[in-house]
This record gives C-alpha cells, structure tokens and sequence, in this order.
C-alpha cells in the first residue's frame, strides 16, 4: 500500500535512536500516521516543525500498519510563528485540536484547506483571529456538530444576531433572547464574519463560544476525554 502527496505536519516524536512518529494532516488521506527513518537526527528534526508543509510519500506492507513516511520540505511556518506568543499558542491548538478530533484515515478536504489557510495566516502575520474562530467552526462542523447562526431560533431574523443558544447551536437575536440573554453564549461579529474588525474581546467571547461546544458536546461524544491544554491555554491568553 502507497501513496503520495502534500500534508500539514501536527507533532513529531522521536522512536528508537534517531527515527520519528509523525501525525499530519492531509486533504485526500485525512489525519495519517507513520515512522520517518531519521526524523529525530540532525538533519530533520529542524523540518519536522509544527506548521510544516510537506511533500509525502507513505508505504507500508498493510493498510492497517503504521507504515513509513519519506518527506520533503515544502514550506516551514514555525519559525516565523515561534516570536508571537498568541500565533505560537494558536498552532499548538490547531494541531492538538486535529489530532484530539479527528479519526485516523478519515478524509476532511475543506478542514484540510482552512487548516492551510489558517496557519499561512499565522505564518504572515497578518490579521488572523477570525479565521481561527471559522476554523473551530468547521472543525465543529466536520464532526457533526455544527453550529447554524444563519437566523435567530427564536424570531427567524437574519440581522441584530448577538447570542447562541448553549443547546442547539442556533443563533438568536437580542429581541428573540429577552429575559434569557444571560443564560446564551455571546455571538461577536468575528464568529460571523472572518473579515471582521479584530478585538481581543471579541476573540475572547468566539473562543468562550466555540469552546463550549467542543468541550460539551464534542469532547463527550470522544468519551469524555479532556480538551487539549493547547486549547485551553489559547482561551486563557484572551
């Protein structure tokens, strides 16, 4: 069993004297596993770096084993991430986030995408927190839980929408939340609109929103395992 093409590098660790176990992520093969003969020794640890765009090419005997990766650099982000702690601390949840997630060999093509678009705007350094919010969107949304902020539960509108609903999932206007506004969950214009003016604030309220259904509805549904400390860390830095 083989095949070749590109992927996005989430960990490494070192196996054996001098080889490595990498996790990517990839559009056609999903979240994919294997050995790097040499992935821990000089000459590749520094490639190896969370972030990394790489040129792969598996192989093993079995579908079912874990098989072997020979990589190619293509592009490294780490390093011009690593001098930002904010950025630095958005790659490591990205990463933990997808490899918490994600099943093995499970094909996610836009993930995939948004993953890339992500983390060459981290690389950048531009304006990056809305599209950090639209990815945990999709991330929800890959995994069945996505949220519909289209119209407000309650009235049907499509503007003045402030909140979600901590059950469904559902947008919902001032008007439509009334007397419960308090028990709903804030709905900033970065979790609508990726473009939107970027504020810490709003950051804060998108990650308290999305964290909320990864940590209540997703995290169950993966037998009630603990969100990633990345994520967690991430949250606590807004």
């Amino acid at each position: 069993m083989d095949w070749t093409g590109e992927g996005i590098l989430l960990a490494a660790r070192p196996f054996g004297e001098s080889a490595a176990i990498i996790e990517v992520l990839t559009g056609e093969h999903g979240l994919h596993r294997g050995l790097v003969r040499g992935g821990s020794g000089r000459r590749m640890a520094p490639v190896l770096q969370p972030g990394a765009q790489l040129h792969l090419s598996w192989r093993a005997r079995l579908d079912e084993q874990l098989g072997h990766f020979t990589v190619e650099p293509l592009r490294g982000r780490a390093a011009a991430i690593m001098p930002d702690a904010d950025r630095l601390a958005a790659l490591n949840a990205v990463s933990a986030l997808t490899i918490f997630s994600l099943p093995e060999r499970d094909p996610h093509p836009r993930l995939y995408v948004a993953t890339a678009h992500l983390l060459d705007r981290l690389a950048d350094g531009g304006g990056w927190f809305g599209a950090y919010l639209a990815w945990e969107r999709l991330l929800l949304e890959d995994t069945g839980y996505g949220l519909d902020l289209s119209s407000c539960a309650v009235t049907g509108a499509t503007e003045g929408l402030a909140y979600v609903s901590p059950r469904s999932g559902r947008a919902v206007t001032r008007a439509g939340a009334g007397a419960y506004a308090e028990r709903l969950l804030p709905l900033p214009a970065l979790l609508l609109d990726e473009t939107a003016p970027e504020t810490r604030e709003g950051m804060a309220q998108g990650l308290r929103t999305t964290g909320h259904f990864l940590h209540e509805v997703l995290a169950p549904a993966l037998g009630h395992r603990p969100l990633p400390e990345a994520r967690v860390r991430l949250a606590g830095r807004f």
